[in-house]
């Protein structure tokens, strides 16, 4: 299993802060996520209900005509290499590693490109993207992304695309388009609703596959109390539109912030800032002694900073004119 490197509990017990004294932004997840409504008992003591809502709420929130609730998008993540024989893989060569080790882990040959036109991508059978791009905030744009699944599925090939961080620009989703052959969405609620304890994720593709998905994951994929707060929050338009505008403004405060300390981002998302440093690795150690603790990826020797609590922000600022 990888070891994501966002774990909190080691920086305290390695720089000897209590954990409770963190300011984490190593998840870009939003600090002020969707406020939880009462759950009725009821829903605690019975089996969760496959016509509770929930697919209805999100086929309209996302545009599609089907979708399928998983245990966070991690589950679809691990699901999807099993829906077909060993074959050529193709991704980025920085993206959430989650991907490219549940394809390898099935037996599938993982190559890496760097272009869209690149001929490993012409050549490939499945080609995995995370749009934005986690960790480094790349984008594609929609009519590029329907291009290249039009060329794919010609061959009948595969593009998977990873939009864990899109609910903040919804307009640039694919999502509505997942009833073509071959083309497969993967959303989650972890990161704008802020919800990701509650493991709830959406794999999205015509029925025919959410059906074949459906078999491997068998019932009850997720809890009861998860279904009725994802119900809830995929129906709260003026909470979504709020938030959205909320977290732009935040992004683009800690994007001036960094950039006046000498960390200026090269790209960044509503939820997080990627800055690429020659340093990086030492700026991290820096910040971890005063309580921060940020996301270095020594592959590309860059941080990425999530988005701090409101009460955060006094301490990155402090932190940050220290360094």
């Amino acid at each position: 299993m990888l070891e994501h490197g966002g774990n909190l509990t080691l920086a305290a017990a390695q720089y000897n802060i209590p954990l409770a004294d963190w300011l984490d932004l190593s998840t870009g997840i939003n600090p002020n996520g969707y406020p939880l409504p009462e759950i009725p008992p009821a829903i605690w003591q019975r089996l969760p209900l496959d016509d509770d809502g929930l697919i209805e709420a999100a086929c309209a929130y996302f545009g599609s005509r089907a979708a399928l609730p998983t245990a966070g998008s991690q589950a679809a993540i691990q699901i999807l290499p099993r829906l077909r024989p060993p074959c050529k893989v193709a991704m980025p060569s920085l993206m959430y590693k989650e991907h490219a080790h549940a394809w390898q882990y099935c037996g599938h040959q993982i190559s890496i490109f760097t272009d869209l036109d690149d001929d490993i991508v012409n050549s490939a059978d499945v080609v995995l993207l995370c749009n934005p791009n986690n960790p480094t905030a790349g984008r594609f744009s929609p009519a590029d992304l329907l291009h290249l699944h039009s060329r794919l599925q010609q061959r009948g090939s595969w593009l998977v695309v990873d939009e864990a961080f899109m609910d903040a620009t919804p307009e640039n989703s694919i999502a509505q388009h997942t009833h073509l052959e071959g083309l497969f969405v993967l959303r989650s609620l972890g990161k704008f609703f802020g919800l990701a304890g509650a493991r709830v994720g959406f794999l999205l593709a015509s029925p025919q596959w959410l059906s074949k998905a459906q078999e491997i994951l068998g019932p009850w994929s997720l809890s009861g109390p998860s279904r009725f707060v994802a119900a809830q929050a995929l129906s709260d338009f003026t909470w979504q539109q709020n938030t959205r505008m909320q977290l732009s403004a935040s992004s683009l405060r800690l994007a001036a912030l960094l950039s006046e300390s000498g960390l200026t981002p090269h790209a960044g998302t509503a939820l997080f800032q990627y800055a690429p440093l020659k340093d990086a690795e030492l700026r991290q150690q820096q910040l971890a002694k005063q309580g921060i603790w940020v996301r270095y990826f020594p592959e590309a020797c860059a941080l990425r900073f999530g988005l701090p609590t409101e009460n955060g922000w006094c301490k990155l600022e402090s932190a940050l004119k220290s360094l």
